[in-house]
This record gives C-alpha cells, sequence and structure tokens, in this order.
C-alpha cells in the first residue's frame, strides 16, 4: 500500500512517480487494458509507418507489444519519472533500435509543431484529472494545447481511459471545440471480470483544421459489439451513453458473483434508432436445488404476452422461473417498435449478450437454452397509432393470446406495461360451400386474420363483477331502458357494449373526457350509439356534479372505469378525486333511492 499516493495531486509529482516505480522494481505497471484487448482498437488508428508519441509511458509493456507485433515502430515515449525511463531504456535499447524513451514534461515538450501523426494515452490523463480544480484542469488545458501542437493535421489522439464523467466531458468539450472529429470506443472485455470491472474506453480525437465560425460537431461512440460508430448529438449525450455502460458493466460484475434479492430490469435498444428493443427481467430461484442442467434459461416471452400476469408481474415472474426450474431466468419481452424474423434470429442476436447476465457457478461451456410458449415468437400487428392530448401516444393492436385466441388491445405509450381496453375477436367464419385453401407446404401461410369483435367477452375481472351487481336491480317485468345506468369512462367500449347487449331492460349513458377515445372505440372496437346507448364527451367530475345539482335521483346504477394519468403512482384506478367525500356524496345525490 505504500506505493499509493497520500493525495491525488501526488499524480501529477515526478517525486512520487520516481518512488513508485523504484518500489515496485522491473515488473511492468499496466493501470488498466491490456494489450489483446486494445490491440482491435489501436490497429484502426495507428499505421506502421506513423510517427507515434506515447505521453507518461511509465513502465507499461503497451509500447514494446506495439513494436514487437509489426504495428509500428517509430515510437517515443515520454515519462517525468527518471527512474522509469532508465528502467525502459535498459530493457528495450538492443532488441527494440527503433524506440527511443526521454526524460520529458508532457506539459512542456520539446519537440517541434506537426511532428507526430499519433499521440497515445494510457492513463495519464486519468491520473492528471483527478478533480476539477481551477489549478488541475489549467495543466489539462496545457496538456491538450501540447497534444494538438505536437500533432500533424489529420494525426490521431488515443487516449485510453475509464471514462470518468468529468474526464469524459473535459475532453470531448476541448477537441469538439477546437473542430477534431470526436470518437469515443469501449474496448472488448476479456472476460475476465474478476480482474476489472468498470469497462475500459479509447477515445479518439482526429485533428481538422478549427474552420472560423463553424459551430458543428462529430461525436460518435463505437460499442464494443459493433465495428460501426453511432452518432449523438451532444457532449451530454455522449457522457449518458458510455455512463449506461458503465452501469451496465458494473450490474454484470455483481450479478455474475452473487444471486439478485431483487429482480433486476434493463432495456437492450436497437443500434439505428436508439429505442428499446428488448426488456430483460433477470429473476433468481433461491428454493431451486442447482445441477448441471438447471443453472440458467432464457424464456421469450412471445409478441403481445407480456403484459398478462405471468410475464408482466414480479409475482408472475417469480412463479414462472420456480416452474421452469432453473436457478436463474431471463425472461426477455419484445417490443412493438421493433421486427423479429422468427425465434432462431432472435436466440443468434442475443446469445452473446444474455451470457454476461449469467449467474454464479454456470459451469463452463455449458449450454443454455432458450424456452417460449409454443415454440414460436408470437403474433403481433398494430392496427393504428394515435394521439391525444390527454391521453399523449396510443396504439390499437392485434396480438395472439393462448391458444388460437386473438386479441385486440387499446395501449397507451405512456404506460405501455398496461393494457388499456381489450377485446376478443372471432374468427373468420366460412362462407356456405367455400372450400378451405390447401396449404404450400413450401411457403408457411400468414396467421389467418381475425374477424370482427366477440362483444360477450368481458376482459376485465371488476368488469364481470359491476355486471353482476346489476341482477340486484330491476326484476322480470322491467320494460326495455327501464334502468338507467351511468359509465364514466369509454376506453374501447366493452363494458357499456355489454350493458346493451345483454341488459335489454338498461338505458345506458356513458362519460368519456377524451373525444379521441370515442373515435378509437367506434373505428376499431365495433362501438356504436344508438337509443339505448348515449356518449357523453365531457369531465367524469364536472358530468356528476352538474348532475347532482340539476337533476338529482335518476340512476339506478353508476360505475366508474377510469384510470389515473398520473404515472407517479403506478397504475391506479380511479384517481383520486373520484373517492373523496365530497364528490361520492354527490354521487349518491344521482343515484336513486334502491340505487
Amino acid at each position: 500500500m505504500e506505493l499509493l499516493p497520500r493525495s491525488p495531486a501526488e499524480f501529477g509529482s515526478a517525486r512520487y512517480w520516481d518512488r513508485f516505480f523504484r518500489q515496485r522494481g522491473q515488473r511492468p505497471f499496466e493501470w488498466y487494458g491490456a494489450f489483446p484487448e486494445l490491440c482491435p482498437v489501436l490497429h484502426k488508428y495507428v499505421r506502421p509507418r506513423d510517427k507515434v508519441l506515447v505521453v507518461g509511458c511509465g513502465n507499461s509493456e503497451l509500447s514494446e507489444q506495439m513494436y514487437d507485433v509489426g504495428m509500428c515502430e517509430d515510437i517515443v515515449n515520454i515519462d517525468v519519472s527518471d527512474a522509469v525511463i532508465r528502467q525502459m531504456r535498459e530493457r528495450s535499447a538492443a532488441a527494440r533500435p527503433r524506440m527511443s524513451y526521454l526524460l520529458m514534461d508532457m506539459l512542456h515538450m520539446d519537440f517541434p509543431d506537426a511532428h507526430f501523426q499519433v499521440v497515445l494515452d494510457k492513463g495519464t490523463l486519468d491520473a492528471l484529472l483527478t478533480d476539477e480544480e481551477e489549478a488541475t484542469l489549467a495543466k489539462v488545458d496545457q496538456m491538450f494545447a501540447e497534444i494538438s501542437r505536437v500533432l500533424q493535421v489529420g494525426g490521431r489522439y488515443l487516449c485510453v481511459s475509464l471514462a470518468q464523467g468529468h474526464v469524459l466531458k473535459k475532453a470531448v468539450e476541448y477537441f469538439s471545440q477546437e473542430g477534431w472529429v470526436v470518437r469515443v470506443h469501449q474496448v472488448a472485455s476479456s472476460g475476465d471480470k474478476q480482474q476489472f470491472v468498470l469497462p475500459v474506453f479509447v477515445y479518439v480525437m482526429t485533428k481538422f483544421r478549427k474552420i472560423p465560425g463553424s459551430a458543428a460537431q462529430i461525436l460518435e461512440i463505437c460499442p464494443e459489439e459493433q465495428d460501426k460508430p453511432m452518432r449523438v448529438e451532444s457532449t451530454e449525450r455522449l457522457v449518458a451513453a458510455v455512463k449506461d455502460r458503465q452501469h451496465y458493466a458494473l450490474l454484470c460484475s455483481q450479478i455474475s458473483k452473487t444471486p439478485c434479492r431483487e429482480q433486476v430490469s434493463l432495456d437492450l435498444c436497437d443500434r439505428e434508432s436508439g429505442k428499446p428493443r428488448y426488456t430483460l427481467h433477470v429473476v433468481d430461484s433461491p428454493s431451486v436445488k442447482p445441477s448441471r442442467d438447471n443453472h440458467f434459461a432464457i424464456f421469450i416471452i412471445p409478441q403481445g404476452r407480456e403484459t398478462e400476469w405471468l410475464f408482466g408481474t414480479e409475482e408472475g415472474r417469480r412463479q414462472l422461473a420456480a416452474s421452469a426450474g432453473f436457478g436463474r431466468l431471463l425472461t426477455v419481452a419484445l417490443h412493438r417498435e421493433q421486427h423479429y424474423e422468427d425465434m432462431a434470429s432472435i436466440q443468434a442476436e442475443l446469445s452473446g449478450k444474455v451470457m454476461e447476465l449469467a449467474p454464479p457457478g454456470l459451469p463452463a461451456r455449458q449450454q443454455v437454452p432458450f424456452l417460449s410458449v409454443g415454440g414460436d415468437i408470437g403474433v403481433r400487428a398494430v392496427r393504428h397509432r394515435g394521439s391525444s392530448p390527454l391521453s399523449g401516444q396510443f396504439v390499437v393492436e392485434d396480438v395472439k393470446g393462448d391458444g388460437t385466441c386473438y386479441f385486440r388491445r387499446l395501449i397507451f405509450l405512456q404506460n405501455r406495461s398496461v393494457v388499456q381496453s381489450e377485446a376478443r375477436l372471432l374468427a373468420p367464419t366460412p362462407l356456405p360451400g367455400q372450400k378451405k385453401r390447401r396449404k404450400d407446404k413450401k411457403k408457411p401461410s400468414p396467421p389467418e386474420p381475425p374477424g370482427a369483435i366477440d362483444k360477450s367477452y368481458l376482459c376485465c375481472e371488476h368488469h364481470k363483477a359491476m355486471v353482476a351487481g346489476l341482477c340486484l336491480l330491476g326484476g322480470p317485468d322491467a320494460l326495455p331502458g327501464e334502468l338507467a345506468v351511468l359509465v364514466v369512462g369509454l376506453g374501447g367500449g366493452s363494458l357499456p357494449l355489454f350493458l346493451h347487449d345483454y341488459f335489454w331492460q338498461a338505458r345506458v349513458a356513458v362519460v368519456e373526457i377524451d373525444p379521441s377515445m370515442l373515435d378509437v372505440a367506434t373505428r376499431w372496437f365495433g362501438f356504436s350509439q344508438g337509443d339505448r346507448l348515449q356518449v357523453h364527451v365531457s369531465d367524469g367530475l364536472d358530468y356528476v356534479a352538474k348532475l347532482a345539482a340539476e337533476a338529482p335521483a335518476q340512476y339506478d346504477a353508476i360505475m366508474f372505469d377510469v384510470d389515473s394519468k398520473d404515472l407517479t403512482v403506478g397504475m391506479s384506478c380511479p384517481p383520486p378525486a373520484f373517492v373523496e367525500k365530497p364528490f361520492l356524496q354527490k354521487v349518491k345525490t344521482i343515484l336513486k333511492p334502491e340505487g
């Protein structure tokens, strides 16, 4: 522990580094990023004929390894520690004649302008920029100015870093404002999670002549699994993208060592759009006794079924994991905005990423099964997209449920894990004498398009309870339309439609605050108004208050089927205002004595 500095400021002291390297001796010291991991990135930006400057070289083997594999030989290494420079000269003088080691401060370099094609920095910026004090930032500005001075136009500054937020932000802001192209590579890890948890990054700053008056910035990030860079629009977004990858690495490290006490959730995003493509939940089952074949499995939730209790709730997923019999189950939900070919393509896409979330104790080269319901990825067809000032963006989609049933659903995208309304679709009925088409064995036929709305279906248990309550009202002698019912909240219209069609004695008034929902219910859910079914577009609170003042005691039953628009309270129905005592008093006023 004597090698550690007494304060972060000592990282910039030549005296500290002399003492450090004397005590450490000949053993190479690598802050982070072994050469095999860095090589794929360095190979893209270092050419054999380049003249390379390594700042703050220490006794790292990086320069030697670059030289020995033939990546580049004209390498100049500088450091402020006389002890390490003498040590490295002795180590490389005979074997590497074209490589040199110089005692020099990178803040005040003796090289002429535009002398190098590449400046390489492995951990030096991280060691210098330990805080954001004025004196520290002044040193960093001096370092960047000197690097800029000795680099040719078109030259590259390659900085190997752990990318702490303030370090990355400072580097990106400085060089992007100078008109340089900034690209950040995540270095592929060796897979040894015990060695180093945090991911390593390489900043690639390419020098261009600054165009006067131009504010254009080119900022890019290259995730480790792909070569194609992704453009980002601001320094803040670039820093946030790096932070997401750091958090993911920490998460993978934690759950690879210990079981998860709580379910872990994360989104994997599409490379092109940046939108979520898969939502993963890590579910551990401590009650499952581990054996060689039951450590880990992946469960692909069929499209459109992610909102079901078994897949969409913590308790449901816990039950799913226990019944599947695996110590760790990773559930994968597919997003409606994305396209998926088939189960095989999903497995190929996810196989590398999901193994980063494997549990502790997974045997090497263990085959991990992919599970699903029915062996396919389900069916989801978006029929309509819309938006309203009250409900935000929404979609109407047809999905295949368990078995052969199809359902039409209304989903508010601000709360996409909740089905707002659902109707069952009737299977298409062939016409008399119509023969079924023979299937082409070579081409799999698409699913038959669903038919009309099944108006006998109630999707919610609370709807069934509400309807059952009506049996207590009216008698066998009641006349058509004699039973007055008020429904507050339309949605897809299944509840008022059921009341209209199966309670012929009911006269139903519906209050809906959002006119867009009336259009959706009419166009997509088979809803229609008539003599015994009328919709009033109004705020339910205002409508009830007005009736209480003008027309009391007129309804036999009042049903509230309204959701809360406040996402901070989770799934909450109805909004609090509907259950406050003054409002409930108004509800009582417009009910008949036996209502």
